[in-house]
């Protein structure tokens, strides 16, 4: 995409902040354990490490952590998200900022995680920072819900919405592929590591097409394409034996991309 779409998507949720915090799902706990196995002990929980949610949103992955046991700051750069997390965790720690300028000194967190979030940031700007806050040794890592795409009616709505679903599976593997090979490793993080959760979800036609339209793909869509391209969608799951039961199961797959800040050398990368 240009870099003004890029800027447009990246900043187009906060329009759709309460439908956002309403519809997206959130992470196995399995998921959230593997991501953060670097800076666990054992079987021990959650409690009292330092996490920073970057870009958290509505804070749901806030939430879950906060669950868990953890001391979260969550950081979130748009005003109407902020305005929508407050009401959902008026007592949770939440700071106005960025990935590329984090609120946060260094050395004061345990581990950096970002839920659905990683893929806008400016990683030659948001590494360096990211690297400042984490302690040696602590853990970076993305969270992604995503479209399985193996299974064939999945890629059937991949396609029924002309590419305008979020990235399938099989395009976040890429991209995490891509995103190992090329941004943490030569940037004082070691290799990144890969795991994948099932995340099945249960849905109808109406809450599928409602998650659809807090992407942000759509969110950028002029309004009359909008709704001539979900209308196609709410066609194709009613033509699908798989989907055209009043509820049916989504499966999503999280993908979890994780690496650890080295111990040695300097944070300013």
């Amino acid at each position: 995409m240009t870099a003004d779409e890029w800027v447009r998507r990246a900043s187009s949720f906060g329009a759709v902040a309460a439908a956002y915090n309403e519809l997206r799902p959130g992470y196995p706990q399995d998921a959230v354990r593997w991501a953060l196995a670097p800076v666990l002990s054992g079987g021990a929980g959650l409690s009292g490490l330092r996490i920073v949610d970057l870009g958290a949103g509505t804070g749901i992955l806030t939430e879950q952590l906060i669950r868990l046991g953890a001391d979260v700051t969550a950081v979130e750069p748009d005003e109407s998200m902020r305005a929508e997390f407050r009401r959902r965790l008026p007592s949770a720690r939440l700071l106005a900022g960025s990935a590329e300028d984090i609120p946060a000194p260094g050395g004061s967190a345990d581990a950096v995680l970002c839920g659905q979030a990683m893929h806008w940031f400016n990683m030659d700007r948001a590494l360096p920072e990211i690297a400042r806050v984490l302690v040696p040794g602590g853990v970076l890592a993305g969270l992604w819900n995503n479209d399985d795409d193996r299974v064939e009616w999945v890629a059937g709505l991949q396609a029924a919405s002309g590419g305008a679903a979020s990235p399938t599976l099989l395009e976040r593997r890429a991209q995490a592929a891509a995103t190992q090979a090329e941004r943490f490793e030569p940037r004082s993080f070691g290799a990144a590591e890969r795991a994948e959760f099932p995340n099945p979800q249960r849905c109808t036609t109406e809450s599928l097409l409602a998650v659809l339209g807090t992407h942000s793909k759509f969110l950028v869509m002029p309004a009359d394409e909008r709704d001539r391209v979900l209308a196609q969608v709410a066609g194709y799951l009613m033509s699908r034996p798989e989907t055209s039961a009043a509820e049916f199961t989504m499966p999503l797959v999280t993908l979890v991309l994780r690496t650890v800040r080295e111990t040695g050398g300097s944070a300013a990368l």
